[in-house]
């Protein structure tokens, strides 16, 4: 999937057959809220399915499911996303299928497996983008690499991000 900014606040990630298609919006007139829309292609509308809030001075929340219920329930970002406490990036969550994963950072590099994985293949990862002589015009976009197992789990994948 590749990101079409740097920002993560205001970005669109998608596959080339538009298949997978997201579209992450920071309003100006709504600067603490980050929406994550989906295109459902059957109705070729923009399908709002989670937000992200990050108020000053309080703890950032999210909320899934939005595309199923308006009220649905928002949750502290720390309740869903668990650090851990000896590690300094990366934490686990919990997805909606019930499948636990973990995001860890290998060679700089953010990755996502699977909690009880075995063999600690990653199931996601995130490539930076590339600039020409390290400051001109992207010459790479920033993409993320997912493998088949991990789309269950796509919209709270990008939400980690925000």
């Amino acid at each position: 999937m590749m990101l079409t900014a740097n920002s993560l606040r205001n970005t669109t990630i998608a596959v080339d057959d538009d298949a997978f298609y997201y579209e992450v919006v920071t309003r100006f007139w709504h600067p603490t809220i980050t929406k994550i829309r989906r295109l459902d292609l059957e109705s070729n509308q923009m399908i709002t399915v989670a937000e992200v809030e990050r108020e000053p001075k309080r703890e950032p929340r999210v909320r899934f499911g939005v595309d199923k219920d308006e009220n649905a329930q928002w949750i502290l970002a720390r309740d869903w996303l668990k650090f851990t406490p000896q590690k300094h990036s990366g934490g686990t969550f919990t997805a909606n299928t019930g499948i636990q994963y973990r995001w860890k950072t290998h060679k700089r590099q953010f990755q996502l497996i699977r909690a009880n994985s075995e063999n600690k293949e990653p199931l996601v990862i995130k490539h930076k983008h590339k600039r020409h002589f390290f400051v001109f015009r992207m010459s790479r976009h920033a993409w993320l690499e997912i493998k088949p197992e991990a789309v269950e789990a796509l919209e709270q994948i990008i939400g980690l991000y925000q």
